[in-house]
């Protein structure tokens, strides 16, 4: 009952993110996706800081570094850029691979067996995703689809050595460092590229107030909770709830049609999910790669 109420709640995080396309088309400034990745992180990240009032010491300056850079500072950039470069759902399609992804790293860094179920159910999760969001007609662009599987595999990453590291300081805290150090790595490039931030109106500030402290400060409050009580395989698998939440708020809230083959790809996601969390009867088939070709001893 417990892992179940672990589950519910990172939920929250993923069903929170599918809320961003909603913010960005209806409030944020336009063509700004790196000013939106500063204020979503910068902002709520120094108000979190001042709350916790504790700075990084010793190890943790690195490791902060490091994390913040996985999980904000590169992530976002090339997060947008694939959102930019590829029609929605070749985007998130290639954002589907995060159990696989993660599967891998778990193998690498936390020595987690990887069962033939897992594998099964995170192939169900990425077929359930293109139903929903694949148009055939959707254009392929190489560097948006390598900015995709980049950000897949830096979050992958992110997700394990946060799992491997634990935190040394309360959650809001530990929060803090990696939303501060992402958005103060963001900076630079958004100047660079975009320019200063242009006047922002009443909406805008509505929007970067609702990205920040719900879709960033309380989601990743909920998200990093949830890496410290489940499985990297399942926070992997909750990933996928994001394009679902973004596919049902777009039929809410922007009167979106749903098709037949959406609302079928929607309870393949679902669906993916569950099954991958049920517990075995009795021993699953593993597969297990020959140490010798990892470099692992």
């Amino acid at each position: 009952m417990q892992r179940l109420w672990n589950m519910l709640l990172t939920a929250i995080a993923p069903i929170l993110w599918g809320t961003t396309y909603v913010i960005t088309t209806e409030w944020l400034p336009a063509n700004r996706p790196l000013l939106v990745g500063v204020m979503r992180a910068l902002p709520i990240g120094l108000i979190f800081l001042a709350l916790g009032r504790q700075l990084p010491k010793g190890i943790w300056w690195w490791r902060s570094l490091v994390l913040g850079a996985l999980n904000i500072g590169f992530f976002f950039p090339l997060l947008f850029i694939a959102a930019y470069r590829l029609p929605g759902g070749i985007a998130a399609t290639l954002g589907a691979l995060q159990p696989f992804i993660v599967a891998f790293w778990g193998w690498v860094v936390l020595k987690e067996r990887v069962t033939s179920r897992l594998l099964l159910m995170a192939g169900l999760g990425v077929v359930g995703v293109g139903m929903m969001l694949l148009n055939p007609q959707a254009q392929l662009d190489a560097w948006g689809m390598l900015a995709a599987f980049g950000g897949a595999m830096l979050y992958g990453v992110g997700i394990t050595l946060n799992k491997h590291w634990g935190r040394p300081v309360p959650l809001l805290t530990y929060t803090a460092w990696q939303l501060v150090v992402g958005g103060l790595m963001i900076v630079p490039i958004a100047l660079l590229i975009e320019g200063p931030p242009p006047a922002f109106t009443a909406s805008n500030w509505l929007g970067f107030g609702l990205i920040g402290l719900v879709n960033t400060g309380v989601a990743y409050l909920f998200w990093f909770r949830g890496i410290e009580r489940l499985k990297t395989s399942t926070m992997s698998f909750l990933i996928l709830l994001s394009p679902v939440s973004a596919t049902v708020l777009g039929w809410l809230v922007l009167d979106q049609r749903l098709s037949w083959l959406q609302m079928l790809g929607a309870l393949v996601v679902l669906a993916s999910i569950v099954l991958s969390q049920l517990p075995s009867r009795q021993p699953t088939p593993r597969l297990q790669v020959a140490r010798g070709a990892s470099g692992q001893g």
